[in-house]
């Protein structure tokens, strides 16, 4: 089996592999380009997703810079993703991302790990595991998923929460580690900021 075919298969394998190498820098070339659109370029940021992500649905918007592994290669968005600056996604292996999902600035997603073994480390060996996160939901500035995370939708990740376990459906989820601490619920449809009510007009917007 090549190194290749085992990074695909989830297994340890040497990410300095010359097939794995040429394989990516194409991707980070134009990961490159990318990243020196003028901020009014926006049909070239469209095109640039739906040429190198593996899936990109309609409306998804990034805000530069953008950081990845591959270039993105490996990133499955569906519609109407919004991500701020400084997006971190290690795509050495797959992440999904479901539809209408924000990510705050400074957020990092590592699909890559490397093996806990000194020895194995030594030699620059690596193992991915895939991310996916469910739609509507939002994770907050400077989070971090580490790899293998599920995050169900309509949940909300709190700023600067360090995710190493999967998150349920429809709660709100922070810390270090990262844990549930409510279920999103009807005090949430009457409320938008601590004691500040949601106005009439806000439900027309």
């Amino acid at each position: 089996m090549t190194n290749y075919e085992r990074m695909v298969k989830g297994l340890i394998y040497d990410p300095a592999d010359e097939e794995i190498q040429n394989a990516q820098l194409p991707f980070l070339d134009k990961l490159w380009q990318f990243n020196q659109l003028k901020p009014s370029d926006m049909e070239g940021k469209q095109r640039y997703m739906r040429e190198v992500f593996a899936e990109c649905g309609e409306n998804c918007y990034i805000e530069l810079p953008f950081h990845a592994n591959w270039g993105g290669r490996h990133v499955h968005f569906g519609s109407d993703v919004y991500a701020n600056f400084n997006l971190t996604l290690v795509d050495d292996g797959h992440i999904y991302v479901g539809s209408h999902v924000l990510f705050g600035p400074n957020v990092t997603i590592a699909t890559a790990n490397h093996p806990i073994d000194p020895e194995l480390r030594s030699r620059g060996l690596q193992y991915n595991k895939d991310v996916s996160i469910g739609d509507n939901t939002w994770i907050g500035a400077g989070a971090v998923i580490v790899p293998g995370i599920k995050i169900g939708k309509n949940t909300v990740i709190g700023a600067g929460s360090i995710v190493t376990r999967d998150i349920p459906d429809g709660v709100v989820a922070v810390g270090n580690p990262c844990r549930v601490i409510r279920e999103i619920g009807e005090r949430d449809r009457l409320f938008f900021f601590r004691d500040e009510k949601i106005d009439p007009e806000a439900e027309k917007l």
